[in-house]
């Protein structure tokens, strides 16, 4: 069957793998296997004349190279020639025949003269020996996604898969595609910056480390860090790669403990272009994105996104207004040299919705909206209430109820800029700057009481402050602002069989808080802000993170065998410096007598060998390979801003700087790839100490009072598997594919918490100890596609005395696609997608704010969604 010499691919700009680099070993071997290797270890689908091409041989083919590296080696001598790399699709033409039978042999000559016929390539329809037949329009490539390569237990969504996810979701929620990871969301694209949580082995969101396109993120709360969902869009993405356990050391990161998760961008195309989506749903969503290629001007190609997003809330009064861009230039510097330069501004503004407790999520009672159950949510009106001070209107505590005064807004800018110098495209040894800045900017707005506010009122009055009385409802501000500044070093140098990989990263982040109560006219809750008076003070401080990380890794594969050895270290050097106001006892104590005024603290962290080792064995043609990996790893404290802005009422010192968070990751694994499934699955043991929760202890240097504080309390144990397979059955005619992740957990408490309180083999709270995931798709022709998605997440506690819990839950969701690949004209593609999120509108409680022993609460799982996209590439 002919097909075009460059078949349209409007999802996968030109070269898009060539910004990734596979581990590939083929022997030299007939053409056609080697090409069906190729195909199997990168993931990229070659057309050539299949029929004219027997008796070719390939190249023998070892070590990390990009795709075009790898089959330019392949191929080399045999009188193919590559003709073009788009996307996943690789083209092969032969234009001179050559006679002279370059692989010692003159096995190519027949060959090549059949070759110099055939000057269309033809489809490849992969037949023997043992194709792999796991394929399809939106199915992860095989080697990829089950790590091929990898000493630990690595998968990854590739391009294809993330393009089966709803338009918008978040870059939190596309981990829940992968195994290991529990992943709980407020609504179904996982906007809501508050309602996200992960959990994964032993590790929470906070200890999970997040890179993209080579620039390490750091922390992922939502006030002072840089959560990656604020700077990917998955129709920017090429990949998500993620790590569970040991992650790879030479991805920079102070927060992870192990988990890694690593998120690689499109390369611009080579030809000029304009991609729109536009999606809606229900909500009254509404999305647009757009995407403009430059193509190739000179050496240079880029690409300018953006996307504006809009949507009521799903419960309660109020809305979520997005609007993201993203750009990037690259030029090519000749051989495997190449620049980038990117930027990404994501600015928000959304309203709050109520966390609601069990009692309130079962209560038959409505709330002053009218709403029961998961649908509470805060009012879009103004209600009549009685006084609950005689004389002040607005004194009722119910006023806070009124959604105005729940909002969050931020304006964040990403900017990158890497340098990547290597002789040759191969990649094998190579030298690799970054240099990157993120400012932040942002506030949040909550209700305050006339109640509450009174307290403090009257204790900072009488402490002399110039404060005003409380008129009603108050306006709670809370301004952040931060900067990062950071440089990332790589390099790479292949000696023979050891091929070693060093480098460094620096990083200095910077952050500022403010908190305080402002009056609103009347005291009303929608009347104007007035900036002059303000109630009280909470807090103003600023804060210093300054982190060095380094690390030295060698891979040895003796004599070019079966078995890789990887043994490495890293180092963590990391400072840490408070000035200000932490809390109310800095202004003012509890008697009314002036507080303790700002204080400075400095805390260090320090570990320059954490040493790490691994191994890959390769069986049955390096199809499948056992792999086994140990590491140790220490991350700067959890939630550090939190624990400095601490003040007692007892005693001005600061809260005891908890010791660093460590970690021991061991894990054995298998993982293939065969002609109808590839599968990969691991066991394995985590020790986590160190833990940092809150307790009830005398603060230091006071009279003895307990005061809640956060400390170290303990050690954490886990032991799990870890499973994912594709499977497409020929029985099905191959119009049919299927996958599955297992995951089972055990993560228990080792330690009871200093002050007393019984853990001890307690589970870790929102810790599922089963998760299993299930997908079947279908692609009767080549413009249907349908897929209907399963997963089940097991009962989880949500303290840390296992005393409260969430059922488990079982959640569908499925979609329908209509399009082609192939244009029509002017037009590349056009797609239209309908994403039903929730299919069967389970009502269940999701995402848990953990607690000790105390009430916890919780958001509810968001009920079914509708969403419609129309996409199309020019």
């Amino acid at each position: 069957m002919a097909v075009p010499a460059c078949p349209a691919q409007a999802d996968a700009p030109d070269d898009a793998p060539a910004a990734h680099v596979y581990d590939f070993r083929i022997e030299a071997q007939s053409m056609q296997a080697a090409l069906n290797r190729f195909s199997e270890q990168s993931g990229v689908r070659i057309l050539f004349a299949y029929d004219a091409a027997k008796g070719l041989r390939s190249r023998r083919l070892r070590g990390r190279k990009t795709p075009r590296a790898a089959l330019e080696t392949l191929i080399a001598g045999t009188g193919l020639r590559l003709v073009s790399l788009r996307g996943n699709v690789a083209v092969l033409r032969l234009d001179t025949p050559d006679t002279s039978g370059t692989n010692g042999d003159g096995a190519n000559d027949n060959a090549n003269a059949a070759l110099a016929d055939a000057h269309t390539p033809l489809s490849v329809a992969m037949p023997p020996p043992e194709p792999i037949l796991v394929t399809g329009r939106r199915l992860s490539s095989p080697a990829t996604a089950i790590g091929e390569g990898h000493v630990s237990q690595t998968s990854a969504v590739t391009r294809r898969a993330l393009l089966s996810a709803p338009p918008g979701i978040s870059g939190l929620k596309m981990l829940e595609y992968l195994p290991g990871f529990n992943v709980q969301t407020d609504g179904a694209l996982g906007l809501y910056e508050f309602g996200n949580s992960v959990q994964t082995r032993a590790f929470n969101l906070d200890q999970i480390g997040f890179v993209v396109d080579g620039i390490p993120l750091g922390r992922s709360d939502a006030f002072g860090g840089s959560p990656v969902f604020r700077y990917v869009d998955n129709e920017n993405l090429a990949q998500v790669e993620a790590s569970t356990g040991a992650g790879d050391l030479a991805n920079p990161s102070y927060a992870s403990l192990g988990p890694m998760v690593v998120y690689s961008s499109i390369v611009p195309d080579a030809t000029p272009g304009l991609m729109m989506a536009q999606s809606f749903g229900s909500d009254e969503l509404a999305r647009t994105f757009l995407r403009v290629e430059s193509g190739r001007v000179g050496p240079f190609r880029a690409y300018l996104s953006r996307t504006r997003l809009n949507s009521d809330l799903w419960r309660g009064a109020g809305s979520v207004d997005r609007e993201h861009w993203e750009g990037q230039l690259r030029t090519d510097l000749g051989g495997g040299s190449w620049a980038r330069f990117k930027f990404v501004s994501n600015r928000f503004f959304d309203y709050d919705s109520p966390s609601l407790t069990r009692a309130q999520y079962e209560s038959d009672e409505a709330d002053l909206g009218g709403k029961t159950g998961r649908a509470r949510g805060y009012i879009g009106f103004v209600p009549v209430l009685a006084e609950s001070v005689a004389g002040v209107p607005y004194s009722n505590a119910g006023y806070a109820y009124y959604y105005g005064n729940a909002i969050n807004a931020r304006d964040d800018r990403l900017y990158g800029a890497t340098l990547h110098l290597a002789r040759r495209e191969d990649a094998a040894s190579f030298l690799e700057t970054t240099l990157y800045a993120e400012d932040k900017n942002g506030y949040g707005v909550s209700p305050d009481t006339y109640a509450n506010s009174l307290v403090y009122y009257d204790q900072q009055a009488a402490a002399g402050l110039a404060v005003t009385a409380p008129r009603g409802l108050q306006y709670g501000y809370s301004g952040v602002w931060g900067r990062r500044r950071g440089a990332v070093v790589k390099a790479a140098l292949e000696l023979g069989a050891h091929r070693l990989d060093a480098g460094a990263w620096h990083e200095s982040d910077r952050y500022a808080r403010q908190q305080y109560r402002l009056n609103r006219a009347d005291g009303a809750p929608d009347g104007a802000v007035l900036d002059d008076e303000v109630v009280y003070y909470r807090r103003d401080y600023h804060s210093r993170r300054t982190v060095t990380q380094f690390w030295l890794r060698d891979r040895w594969t003796p004599g070019d065998g079966p078995l890789t050895i990887e043994a490495g270290f890293k180092g963590l050097l990391a400072d840490y410096a408070f000035s200000g106001y932490r809390d109310y006892a800095d202004y003012a104590l509890a008697d009314g007598t002036p507080g303790w005024g700002p204080q400075k603290a400095h805390a260090h962290y320090a570990d320059g060998f954490q040493p790490s080792a691994g191994l890959v064995w390769r069986f049955d043609e390096e199809r499948t390979q056992l792999f086994a990996s140990y590491a140790q790893t220490m991350a700067f404290p959890k939630g550090m801003d939190t624990l400095a802005s601490t003040a007692f009422q007892s005693s001005s010192a600061f809260a005891t700087m908890p010791r660093a968070e460590r970690a021991r990751n061991a894990e054995l694994g298998l993982r293939t790839v065969q002609p109808r499934f590839y599968a990969t699955g691991a066991v394995y043991l985590t020790r986590f100490t160190n833990l940092i929760a809150p307790i009830s202890a005398a603060a230091p240097g006071g009279d003895g009072t307990l005061e809640t504080q956060y400390a170290n309390v303990g050690a954490v144990n886990a032991r799990g598997v870890e499973l994912t397979a594709s499977v497409k059955p020929a029985a099905l005619r191959d119009i049919a594919y299927f996958n599955a992740n297992l995951t089972f957990s055990d993560a228990r408490f080792a330690d009871d918490m200093p002050d007393g309180t019984k853990i001890a083999g307690k589970r870790l709270p929102d810790s599922a100890r089963w998760i299993v995931t299930g997908s079947a798709t279908l692609e009767p022709t080549p413009w249907l596609l349908g897929n209907i998605s399963a997963k089940y997440t097991s009962r989880r506690y949500a303290d840390y005395i296992n005393t409260q819990s969430v059922r488990g839950q079982l959640v569908v969701s499925a979609y329908v696609e209509l399009g082609r690949e192939e244009g029509l004209g002017p037009l590349r593609t056009a797609r239209l997608r309908i994403n039903v999120d929730n299919l069967f509108d389970t009502d269940a409680l999701s995402f848990i704010y953990q607690t000790v022993n105390e009430e916890a609460s919780y958001r509810p799982l968001s009920p079914r969604t509708v969403q419609v996209t129309l996409t199309g590439a020019f």
